[in-house]
């Protein structure tokens, strides 16, 4: 018969007694070696100088920029939700506020402090693999199936909302290439960065604002929808297009650069989603088999990416169409959203919001003359996006009322324009004061969406 050792409570009490006096003896021979061989000035000097070097060290530089920039997004985000603008406004807002346009013209060693020149790099790079996860979420919420039900008027809105603003865009370039574009840089670079910039609706926020209304599995809401969808599709594969001939060195380049681009979109499409949807349907449920496929899809992610920045049209694009061939059951893509957005969205954007408002120095604009040219960008990015959006809208069919509400529903840019502007600055094709003003564009186009449906339920409230 085993025999039960039991361990009372002296015998604990003699073993704790006997490691605290071993680990005294130790930290006294220690202590008394260290102060033994220099004078203790000397030592109070040099350990202040190693805790210090300690808490600058990059990766303790990293930890505090991260505190730092979530602490202010949890802030404003919160800031912004109680006075009905979307969360995620507040956090484009706190980067600016944490960049050279407010905390460095206030407190610019402070700034310097948090932010040293020295380590932006790290910061940017793991700001991108926050919005590459991100672009494979807005892949991942583009909903095909709304365009063949919603037929060819949707597709004409869209459209409208692309070709428009793009037109007007291009045009304004004629004016401000000469003042504002990069030395270097090529018109046509410059012109259809542009116009692409001028095209962009944040797909993701207006879901979330649709959401927010209950507008989602209305009408309106279902036409935005698809708009949006289709508007993303085609503003991305003509900012691939631009990214191909501005990094080219020339027309053979360029062509190559667009056939493996066209055979990768064609591979995942026709090859690889299949192979996706067969693989996905044969795992279980059990955690192991969840923990892999997070793992897989992942990995797939950034192969995606990868390729894409092989060849030669940013990652962003591979993540993006990575998210749009994702097997179509709600089921499985929220299950992934869910997993993937809840980090990514809460820890890994924030950071790219700072890297931009790093970036933005509205104190550029140092004159009437720079706003008012900032003011004529804000005009023209409303007046092609919203009005065309409005009058294709009218124009197929819908009220007054609801050709309004898509035109400002198409009207917001938000977090997609910022990471298409951020393209743009690190291809140098846009020089710090223009991208500034097209950040603050991205940003009264996106704040004036909430106020704007909101006139028009009041309105339509007091006509009912």
């Amino acid at each position: 018969m085993s025999q039960t050792t039991s361990f009372s409570f002296s015998d604990r009490k003699t073993w704790l007694s006997y490691v605290a006096l071993l680990l005294f003896f130790v930290a006294a021979v220690v202590a008394i070696v260290t102060f033994g061989s220099k004078p203790h000035a000397a030592v109070e000097t040099r350990a202040g100088s190693t805790f210090w070097q300690n808490f600058r060290s990059p990766l303790s530089t990293l930890l505090i920029q991260i505190i730092v920039i979530l602490a202010a997004a949890a802030l404003f985000s919160r800031l912004f939700r109680r006075i009905n603008q979307p969360p995620v406004m507040g956090e484009m807002i706190a980067g600016i506020v944490l960049g050279p346009s407010v905390l460095g013209l206030f407190f610019p060693q402070v700034m310097m402090f948090i932010f040293p020149p020295s380590s932006l790099g790290t910061l940017q790079l793991l700001s991108q693999i926050g919005v590459v996860l991100f672009m494979f979420i807005v892949g991942m919420e583009l909903n095909v199936s709304h365009v063949r039900q919603r037929g060819s008027a949707a597709v004409m809105i869209s459209h409208a909302s692309i070709v428009v603003p793009f037109l007007l865009g291009t045009g304004l370039s004629l004016f401000l290439y000469k003042g504002l574009a990069p030395a270097g840089t090529s018109f046509s670079a410059f012109a259809l960065f542009i116009g692409v910039a001028m095209s962009i609706t944040a797909f993701p926020v207006l879901a979330r604002i649709l959401e927010d209304r209950n507008l989602t599995h209305t009408n309106l809401g279902s036409i935005a929808l698809t708009c949006a969808a289709v508007d993303d599709v085609t503003a991305w594969c003509v900012l691939a297009l631009v990214i191909a001939i501005v990094q080219a060195s020339g027309l053979a380049v360029s062509l190559i650069t667009l056939f493996f681009t066209l055979l990768f979109a064609a591979a995942m499409i026709f090859v690889v989603r299949p192979q996706l949807r067969r693989l996905v349907n044969q795992a279980t449920g059990s955690h192991v088999h969840t923990r892999r496929l997070i793992a897989g899809v992942l990995a797939f992610v950034l192969i995606s990416s990868l390729i894409t920045e092989t060849i030669g049209i940013h990652a962003l694009f591979g993540a993006f169409v990575a998210g749009v061939v994702m097997p179509p059951s709600a089921d499985f893509r929220t299950f992934l959203r869910d997993k993937l957005e809840a980090f990514s969205a809460a820890a890994l954007l924030p950071l790219f919001f700072a890297f931009t408002g790093l970036r933005t120095q509205i104190g550029l604009l140092n004159d009437w003359h720079s706003w008012a040219i900032c003011g004529v960008i804000i005009l023209v990015a409303i007046a092609g996006k919203f009005g065309g959006s409005m009058f294709m809208s009218r124009w197929s069919g819908m009220s007054w009322t609801e050709s309004f509400s898509i035109g400002v529903l198409m009207n917001t840019r938000g977090l997609v324009e910022l990471v298409v502007l951020n393209i743009g600055y690190d291809l140098g094709i846009l020089s710090g004061r223009i991208f500034a003003m097209m950040v603050l564009m991205a940003l009264v186009t996106t704040f004036m969406t909430g106020p704007l449906l909101s006139l028009v339920n009041i309105r339509a409230k007091a006509t009912a």
